[in-house]
């Protein structure tokens, strides 16, 4: 069953989950937090930057960033960050802001991204246009409350 969704107003570009697990890197994988999306199934690997205080099962509020490998405008789709359970590879959403050399991409929760391709910068997008981009590996999480 789905949890209900939170009702409190937050900054549109800070995501709010819940806190599954923190596991600890391994010799083949750095250290990992494991976020749950409010009504959706989301089950999301990224890599804390900093101390996670969080208590696993209560709600988390934090940053996530990724560096896009190439940031492409798109007509049509939907907001998602690809796969569903695991590391994101890819998301897809509408643009809800601009900050320096990041752009803040709404995809079912807020994902600061980094133009990485050449000649790309945050500044060739605009708030509203919807992009999808692979994104690589490092995807991190940064918390700001819990």
């Amino acid at each position: 069953m789905l949890h209900p969704a939170p009702t409190t107003k937050i900054d549109p570009k800070l995501a709010r989950g819940v806190l599954e697990e923190v596991l600890p890197a391994t010799a083949t994988k750095p250290a990992y937090a494991v976020i749950s999306f409010p009504n959706t199934s989301y089950r999301v690997h990224l890599e804390p930057v900093g101390e996670i205080t969080g208590k696993p099962g209560k709600t988390i509020v934090g940053t996530i960033r990724a560096r896009a490998k190439r940031i492409d405008t798109c007509a049509t789709g939907g907001k998602f960050i690809d796969p569903v359970f695991g590391r994101p590879r890819r998301v897809q959403g509408s643009i809800v802001a601009i900050e320096g050399d990041w752009v803040v991409v709404n995809a079912g929760m807020p994902v600061y991204c980094q133009p990485t391709a050449p000649g790309q910068s945050a500044s060739h997008f605009a708030v509203g246009q919807f992009v999808s981009m692979g994104v690589e590996g490092g995807t991190s999480f940064e918390q700001v409350s819990a």
